[in-house]
Parts: C-alpha cells; structure tokens; sequence
C-alpha cells in the first residue's frame, strides 16, 4: 500500500488501472462484467485477474472486487462459482447482500461492506464487525462528527471525490420506474441529471432558477481532508469507473498528494484548479460539513471541466532507445507546442508538450491529418490514442 492512507482508485478498464497505479492509487476497486453498481463501465473478466494482479503487485497494490448489487434466487450459483474462482486474486470483496457475506466467510475471503449497506451508526458497524467485516464504507449522509464515533469501533472508508446520487447512498428507484433500469442493479441511466419542468395538476408550471433539480455536484473533500483524517478514517475512495483515464490519474494524484502531505490554501487551490480541468459538475462538500442546500445541486447537464481532449490518432511505432513515436494523425492536427494525452492499456495516462515534429525525417512546425509524424515522446506503445488537450468551458464524453 502507497502512504499511511490508503487511496482507492476505480479502475473500469485497464487504461484506468494503470492510470491509477501510476498516479499513486494504494488500492484499486473494479467490476466483473455482472453482479456491480457500474455496468455500463467496460469491467473485466475473470481470465483478467491474472493481467490485474501482474500490474498491481509491482508496487504492492491491494484489489477489491465490487459484488454489491441486489442478488435474486436464481443467480445465488452463478455468484459462488465467481466468488470460489476469484479466491487468493483479490485482497477482499465489496458486498452487501448477507448471502454473498455468507459466501465470504464459507471460502474465507475478507469482506469489507459496501456503502449500498447504508451504514450509518455504531450499531450496525458492531454487527458487520461481529460477522468477520474487516472494514465499513459509510453512508454517504455522514457527517464528520458521526464518522469518528463510527471509526472507533471499525475500519471505516469514505468517499472523497466524483459524482453523488440524489438518493445518496444509491437507494435510487428513478431509472427502475423510468425504464425499467435498476440502479440497484448497476444499470443507471441517470434521469436525474436531466433537466425538469415543474406543472401541476392544472397546467401550471412553476418557474425555478435551475431546471436541473435533481442532478447533485461533485463531491470534493480536499479542502477538509485533514478532517477527515483526524476523524478516523483510513481509507479514501474516489468515484468513477465510468470515468475516463485522465480523470482517474488527475484525481489520484491531486489526492496521494493532499493524503502524503498537509497542503497549505495556496497549495489546496492550485490543486483545486488542477480538479477542475477533468469531468466534475461543480464541487460540493456533500454531507460532511453540513446538510446540503441549493447550492449543491448542479447547474450544468454535462460537465464543466475547463479542459477537453480531442481525438488525434494513435502510434504506430514507438523505438525506444530514440524516445521516438510514429503517430498517424487521423483527426484534426498538431502543431509545435500544442498539449497531448497519451493512453494505452500498458501505458495508462501521459501528459506532454510536443516540443518537435518530423515529418520524412525533416523538422516541421505543423502536422494535418493523413500525416505519419515523428514526435518525442516519453515510453508508449504501438496502438496508443493520442488527443489533444483544448481548453474550454464544457466538455461531453
């Protein structure tokens, strides 16, 4: 484990688990491509674990499989021919249905309970401590005064950073009722991120200042990290395994770093500002300092990362003692100077200034699409996406 605290990163593809090993992640959680809150995200599959486990034991990486939707009869075999499969691969499972607990303790595998449990006082942490748990991630409604009761008694873990569900801890029936997509099932088509007209019975409609009345910002714990610390708690979970490469790598570094050091106003700032370049719908506090107001709900349907990527086209060839790549530029073009992004399964996330081109083995200034370019760039591999970074007010994956 990277540091005192731990910091667990989502990983929904492997560019992101390579990202966040990279970036500074001391654990990674990650869905199978069934039975998680996020399937919609690429997720892996068993015959992965192998090529999961050779990336993550290079710097000691602990792994936590999510098995934390609502299980019906029917499945109950399928999920222990998982659970007996995934034994001695992962360092624990994130669960909250007693039936994949009790398969937990039958194959002897440690589970920590997943926040869908909606754990929210002593009471319940002395259960789950007393059926083996080894860790709790609390209810998202929390506040700071209640977490630290409840880390006296367990090894607790709380959201740091990334998107909040209007229903809190998950317990969102909207897109069941909508259409017929369980949130509970890992299947969420986010209707609350849409915008909405307020009318009642007769036709009259109620003008409101933000049509967007149930879509909540992003939670952002850095300002008050060292609150959180002093509260208790031991393991920090940043949200996103839907979220893109660069996201998770910016996130976890910004965090490792506020986790590693206490960080002074200016520092929290400039890190703030570095947050603000990948997806985010505004930053809220969420429960832990106070209950949340007006205020915390977004007023952008996207995001309002200031940053955006734009597809460029991918290497080709990469010779490693130069420190040289062939991009094929299949998309708009490139010039001296312009931002890139590299990102590959093996590579993860690299962030560079093109410095120099050559196109034929001459120097050149531009290069336009169709044009096969040498750049200098640090390690990657053949078939990498290459984007450029383009400031802006919006972005939309």
């Amino acid at each position: 484990m990277v540091g005192k605290y731990e910091l667990l990163a989502p990983a929904g593809n492997f560019k992101s688990l390579v990202a966040a090993v990279n970036a500074g992640a001391g654990a990674v959680y990650f869905g199978l491509q069934e039975f998680n809150m996020r399937f919609s995200a690429q997720n892996f599959k068993i015959s992965d674990l192998n090529k999961i486990n050779k990336i993550c034991r290079k710097k000691n990486i602990k792994k936590y499989l999510t098995l934390n939707t609502i299980i019906y009869d029917e499945e109950f075999r399928n999920i222990e021919k998982i659970i007996k499969k995934v034994k001695g691969n992962v360092d624990a499972i994130i669960c909250w249905d007693l039936s994949i607990i009790r398969l937990c303790r039958k194959y002897k595998i440690p589970f920590h309970i997943s926040t869908q449990a909606s754990v929210a006082n002593t009471g319940a942490a002395k259960f789950y401590k007393k059926i083996g748990a080894e860790r709790i991630i609390l209810a998202r409604e929390l506040n700071i005064k209640q977490i630290k009761k409840i880390a006296k008694i367990i090894d607790v873990e709380c959201f740091v950073h990334g998107a909040m569900c209007v229903a809190v801890s998950g317990r969102c029936f909207t897109s069941q009722f909508l259409h017929n997509k369980s949130a509970n099932r890992g299947e969420c088509l986010q209707p609350c991120r849409r915008e909405y007209t307020v009318k009642d019975d007769a036709g009259n409609e109620l003008r409101v200042d933000n049509n967007l009345l149930f879509s909540a910002k992003d939670l952002c714990a850095l300002p008050f990290i060292d609150k959180l610390k002093k509260a208790g708690v031991r393991a920090f979970k940043i949200e996103g395994r839907n979220k893109d490469p660069e996201y998770v790598d910016t996130v976890v570094r910004i965090y490792r770093k506020a986790l590693d050091k206490k960080l002074n106003k200016e520092e929290i700032k400039q890190c703030i500002e570095q947050l603000k370049k990948v997806y985010n719908k505004g930053f809220s506090s969420g429960f832990y300092l106070h209950t949340p107001t007006a205020d915390d709900f977004s007023k952008v349907r996207d995001s309002q990362a200031t940053e955006k990527k734009q597809f460029i086209g991918k290497v080709e060839h990469y010779w490693s003692k130069q420190e040289v790549a062939a991009v094929k530029i299949s998309a708009a073009g490139l010039q001296i100077k312009d931002k890139i992004l590299i990102i590959g399964n093996k590579t993860g996330v690299k962030r560079v200034t093109i410095e120099s081109m050559e196109i034929s083995k001459r120097p050149r200034k531009k290069a336009k699409k169709g044009d096969r370019v040498g750049i200098k760039l640090p390690r990657c591999r053949k078939g990498d996406e290459v984007y450029k970074v383009i400031g802006g007010n919006l972005i939309r994956y």
